[in-house]
This record gives C-alpha cells, sequence and structure tokens, in this order.
C-alpha cells in the first residue's frame, strides 16, 4: 500500500514541534527539495517533490523527484547510473521543504553536464557587471555519451 501522508495540523506547534511528518505541499502540490552529500556536506541540487515523489523516496531510500519542466516523476540516476541513496532525510520548521543527506552511486555526480554538483558556478560582480565563473569544471562522466543512449537525461 503506498505511503499516505497526514494533512498538516492547523495548530502550529503540532507543524514546528510535534513528531508527525506532515509535509507542507504548496499550490502545485511540490515541495522544495535541497541535497547535500552525507559525506562531506557538499551543496548537490535542489529540486522539487510531489507527494508521490516523497512516499517513494521514503519507501526505498533512493531520491525520487519531480520535474517541473517534464511534469513526470523522475529517479535521480535512473539514466546516468549516479544513484542518490538516502542517508538522512529533514524537514524544515513548517515542513514546507526537505534535506536530503545523499550518498551518490556511479561516477558520484549529481549534475546533467557531469559535474559534481549543479551548483559549479559562482555569481560574481565585477565594474559593474555580473558574471558567471565556473568554480568546478571537473567532469566525472561525458553527459552526451551516457544520455545520448535514452534520448534523456537526469536533469529537471
Amino acid at each position: 500500500m503506498p505511503l499516505v501522508f497526514a494533512q498538516p495540523s492547523s495548530d502550529k506547534f503540532h507543524v514546528e514541534e510535534g513528531v508527525v511528518f506532515t509535509p507542507r505541499f504548496d499550490g502545485h502540490g511540490l515541495v522544495t527539495a535541497v541535497v547535500t552529500d552525507a559525506a562531506d556536506g557538499m551543496l548537490l541540487m535542489v529540486a522539487h517533490m510531489n507527494a508521490e515523489a516523497l512516499a517513494l523516496t521514503v519507501e526505498t531510500g533512493i531520491a525520487h523527484y519531480y520535474s517541473r519542466s517534464r511534469k513526470a516523476l523522475w529517479k535521480k540516476g535512473e539514466t546516468s547510473g549516479n544513484l542518490q541513496t538516502v542517508i538522512e532525510l529533514r524537514t524544515d520548521c513548517d515542513q514546507d521543504a526537505v534535506w536530503l543527506r545523499v550518498k551518490v552511486a556511479g561516477h558520484d555526480a549529481t549534475c546533467h553536464t557531469g559535474r559534481r554538483s549543479c551548483f559549479y558556478r559562482s555569481v560574481d560582480i565585477a565594474d559593474g557587471a555580473v558574471r558567471l565563473t565556473v568554480r568546478d569544471d571537473i567532469r566525472h562522466f561525458d553527459p552526451n555519451a551516457v544520455y545520448e543512449k535514452t534520448g534523456g537525461s537526469d536533469k529537471k
């Protein structure tokens, strides 16, 4: 039987201090998911989960997300082999976001570009201009080779 989450309580105390996990999905039925490496804390990605993705994540221990652009459930790493095993799942104070600490399989890369993290660029301001600077250009796999087989990718 699929996991079903209880409705959030209208009592702020129960939401913030209670022991029942009652995720507060937004108007689109999503919660924000922040994903970090369980070993070193590196921020790997930010994605979204609908109730089905969150339930599958809890039930299987493998991270699932909801792709807003494709409007579809998405098992992270299914195409690339870089599955995310959930080591710990936390929620924030008002239960409208979750934090996944994961161990990444395969090439230890989360980004569909082949990099370890989706946050591989910094936003820099110099001489009145805003530019992006690549801070991590190490490719752990060739995205063209990995994704040409399926015509898709693990990207959101």
